[in-house]
């Protein structure tokens, strides 16, 4: 599998809605396929396989099995627009990419050093974990900040960052509520997150090459935890094989009446990015399972599912309820009850104690990349890091375990 980068230098419109339009019918022209289910993303069928292109205003990464294929499609785009080759895929909209044939790695390095660096934290002490264990921000916690400009800015990086790093979706999502009137206190809670960052930088996603196509997910809800709406958080991880692919962590729409029903419509909201998936993996042809794994930790919101009788503590969320049963009925799901313990996605709806969240985030795929040709290359580094991470973690929560005030102070915010 290729994949090469090209941008588009001068097209000669003003209007980036005329200019997609006009570049969506040249490449329809050509055989490709516009998705209806994600309008940057074309699809074309040939003889050696499927081969994709995706486009984000006039930077363009296309992927296919054949060398020659893809080279007939820029010759193709270069004779229509004036375009600049930048070779094989290994920086793509601030994405850093590094491969081989055992698979696919992806950060942002040089991203997250700029951050630590214009945020004047090189020479800070690194943090063990995004947030402190069990923090919970609120409006009105303390002094406006007084430069909240600054603050916008951060948050805007790090959501930005938050494309290779599910293990900040939480604390980076706590931090954007309060981009308005920030306080001390939240811009504290940034700053941690940047010292977090600090102690990894080159932290990204393994995707390996050899893993199933079988969809499964993980889902959760942490009720009521908003302290100023009191509305629940939805958090959620969906996997292709080995491979995580999505991931979200998002305040809810409504107040829920109990955690079973804050939970029913995290299950709502991870059917519906299932669906979605299973759409774009039909753009490429490629077959997956069914039904697929949906593993939830409350048994409530699971008899929900498997229950067609609407009782008076449920008949308000009726919606959803369609939403997933229909799913279930269909046979598209498969609802299965998980331990708190080995909930994945509760990392995206709280803060956990390190041991938790070094546990958690060691199964979503989440490496460190060196460089040095003496690992065997990046992927290989990749494999090398993931068992040196266990590693380092099993050393860490003995030592944790050893002496206690030690993890006090490497958790001090101040």
């Amino acid at each position: 599998m290729s994949n090469v980068v090209i941008e588009v230098i001068d097209y000669q419109i003003t209007s980036k809605a005329v200019w997609n339009a006009e570049f969506t019918l040249k490449l329809t022209a050509y055989g490709f396929v516009q998705s209806v289910h994600d309008h940057c993303l074309f699809v074309k069928p040939s003889s050696s396989g499927i081969m994709a292109l995706i486009v984000y205003v006039d930077d363009i990464l296309i992927t296919g099995p054949s060398i020659d294929d893809i080279a007939r499609v820029k010759c193709y785009l270069h004779d229509l627009f004036t375009i600049k080759d930048l070779g094989d895929a290994r920086y793509f909209l601030g994405l850093e990419i590094a491969r081989s044939s055992s698979g696919l790695y992806i950060a942002q390095t040089k991203y997250t050093l700029d951050i630590v660096r214009d945020t004047g934290l090189l020479h800070a002490k690194p943090a063990s974990s995004p947030f402190p264990p069990g923090l919970k921000l609120a409006a009105a916690s303390g002094t406006l900040f007084s430069n909240p400009g600054s603050y916008r800015r951060l948050v805007g990086r790090l959501l930005y960052l938050g494309f290779s790093r599910p293990d900040i979706s939480y604390s980076v999502q706590q931090l954007s509520q309060y981009l308005n009137q920030p306080c001390d206190s939240h811009w504290k809670a940034a700053l941690h997150v940047v010292r977090y960052l600090k102690g990894c930088p080159a932290k990204g996603l393994y995707f390996p090459a050899a893993s199933s196509f079988n969809l499964r997910a993980f889902c959760d809800a942490d009720w009521a935890s908003c302290l100023d709406s009191r509305r629940s958080l939805t958090g959620y991880c969906v996997f292709l094989g080995d491979a995580l692919v999505s991931w979200k962590t998002k305040k809810q729409s409504t107040v829920s009446r109990s955690t079973a029903e804050s939970e029913y419509r995290s299950l709502a909201s991870t059917v519906c990015e299932l669906r979605w998936i299973s759409y774009i993996l039909s753009d490429f042809n490629v077959p997956y399972s069914l039904p697929v794994e949906l593993f939830c930790d409350n048994k409530a919101a699971l008899h929900i599912v498997a229950n067609p009788v609407f009782h008076e503590r449920t008949k308000h969320i009726e919606l959803d309820c369609h939403l997933v049963r229909d799913a279930y009925k269909d046979g598209f799901i498969s609802p299965s009850f998980v331990p708190g313990v080995l909930q994945l996605a509760d990392v995206f709806t709280k803060s956990l104690p390190l041991r938790s969240f070094l546990s958690l985030i060691s199964k979503l795929g989440l490496v460190s990349f060196d460089p040095s040709p003496t690992c065997g290359g990046a992927i290989g580094v990749s494999h090398h890091l993931h068992h040196q991470s266990k590693f380092q973690q099993q050393q860490q929560l003995q030592h944790l375990d050893e002496n206690e005030a030690d993890v006090e102070e490497l958790l001090d915010t101040g």
